[in-house]
């Protein structure tokens, strides 16, 4: 009976483990935990005591996935336009900003500005002030998945059937969670790989405004929609392809992120 116990308490430990190891390895997770732990060695000294008022010991990456976890809770439903905007593809940058500035409702881009205002009023509620953080640090990261500026028609890939090494999945899961799955490292190691940007590169990602950024995740969108067709089957040549534009937009997210928070806290 013992050995039957041992046996099923290890099959379960085993399992969790497995289930762990399975969802380390996705934007959702590792990629925001990237940003997050990039940002956290750029923050001035101001931003890293202000934060620490607000998280305590609890790193960036630590709550970088909250705003998606709380989407099982429907009494944030209110929040799920808050991860992306849609625009038209290939628009020049004016019209973009144009577009960025009239699109209705509360989106990513509005709501991006929002925290950073709560943030910097200390008159809320410790509480809000805590949340508007944790939503600040997700969805800057969401600005930099380039899918989450991509377009209504097909809900920023997600009506676009693809096939990564035979497995069909979604433009938009495919940049979510395979690819950046597919490179192998935990957070803190791609982490440490990426934050090697020169100074004179730091500067120049960081600079621009929130609108700019916006805009070069689209530019980036074009090009994956203009290199991922419906049906597409992709293996080792599209990782050659994009690895790069991988690590480009995760690195500029941390770095713009810490940006934000400086500011924030200045």
């Amino acid at each position: 009976m013992k050995s039957v116990f041992r046996y099923s308490l290890r099959a379960t430990l085993l399992a969790a483990v497995l289930m762990i190891s399975h969802l380390a390895f996705c934007w959702g997770l590792t990629g925001h935990r990237i940003i997050g732990e990039i940002a956290e060695s750029h923050l001035s000294s101001k931003a890293k005591k202000e934060i620490k008022k607000l998280f305590g010991r609890e790193s960036l990456a630590w709550w970088s996935n909250w705003p998606d976890f709380i989407k099982s809770d429907s009494t944030w439903n209110h929040a799920s336009h808050w991860h992306y905007i849609d625009l038209p593809g290939h628009i020049s940058r004016e019209e973009f900003i144009t577009g960025l500035k009239k699109l209705p409702g509360k989106n990513l881009y509005t709501q991006i500005q929002d925290m950073v205002a709560q943030l910097k009023d200390k008159s809320l509620p410790l509480k809000q002030r805590q949340e508007a953080l944790r939503f600040l640090v997700h969805m800057v990261g969401d600005l930099h998945q380039p899918l989450h500026v991509g377009r209504d028609e097909d809900q920023g890939g997600n009506k676009i059937v693809v096939y990564w090494f035979d497995k069909k999945t979604n433009l938009h899961t495919l940049w979510d969670s395979m690819f950046i799955e597919f490179q192998q490292y935990s957070y803190t190691e791609y982490a440490k790989l990426l934050n090697i940007a020169s100074k004179e590169d730091v500067k120049k990602w960081q600079s621009g405004t929130l609108e700019d950024w916006f805009y070069d995740s689209h530019v980036v969108s074009d090009k994956i929609y203009d290199a991922t067709p419906p049906e597409s089957k992709l293996s080792y040549k599209y990782n050659f392809q994009f690895q790069q534009t991988l690590e480009e937009q995760l690195l500029k997210g941390g770095l713009r992120l810490a940006a934000v928070l400086n500011a924030a806290f200045e």
